[in-house]
């Protein structure tokens, strides 16, 4: 992703799971594009929450540190989700994967189209 050009951007949940039927978990979605707007590291031109998937339409305009913005969105997220769901146990055993790097997977990114105007 370039800085300064306008992406549509999909971030599905991990086996399609309705993970984002809760409103605390659209929350925190919401929350970390909040923060990374703040930091005018990204513009949020749209957006919509399903229950299993977001999508964006999204300027980059800055690193998050050294990251481009949407790998702090999906890391904060996917921390905010973790820890909501240890008060469900049987909710977060649904994301657990059997990775050298995580114990958890809550999404990926499945599409990233560049507009061009």
């Amino acid at each position: 992703m370039n800085r300064g050009d306008i992406y549509f951007w999909t971030a599905t949940i991990y086996k399609w799971n309705y993970l984002l039927k809760d409103d605390a978990c659209k929350i925190n979605v919401i929350d970390s594009l909040r923060f990374l707007s703040q930091r005018q590291c990204i513009d949020v031109f749209a957006f919509v929450i399903m229950p299993n998937h977001i999508h964006l339409v999204w300027r980059i305009n800055d690193l998050n540190g050294k990251e481009l913005p949407q790998g702090p969105l999906l890391k904060y997220t996917a921390q905010a989700f973790k820890k909501l769901l240890k008060t469900t146990p049987a909710m977060l055993e649904m994301y657990v994967v059997n990775a050298g790097n995580k114990a958890y997977d809550f999404g990926n990114v499945i599409l990233c189209y560049s507009f061009i105007f």
